[in-house]
C-alpha cells in the first residue's frame, strides 16, 4: 500500500501500487504539467556549486 502526497498540490494519494495513479507521483495531469511549466519557468533550478580552485587559471595553462 502506497501513501503520498502530490508534491504539487499536497493532496492525498493511497492505493495499492503506483499503478493506480497513471501520472505519478504528480495526482493528475493538471499537476504534472503545473510542475513542468514550473522547471520550464524556471521557478525550479538545479544549483551547482563549482569551486574557484578547480576552475584553471589563465596564466597557468601556458606555462611550459
Amino acid at each position: 500500500m502506497i501513501r503520498v502526497r502530490c508534491p504539487v498540490c499536497e493532496r492525498l494519494m493511497h492505493g495499492a501500487s503506483s499503478a493506480e495513479w497513471p501520472a505519478f507521483p504528480f495526482c493528475s495531469a493538471r499537476c504534472r504539467l503545473i510542475d513542468l511549466g514550473r522547471w520550464l519557468g524556471e521557478d525550479y533550478a538545479v544549483s551547482t556549486a563549482e569551486k574557484e580552485d578547480s576552475l584553471p587559471s589563465s596564466d597557468d595553462s601556458h606555462i611550459p
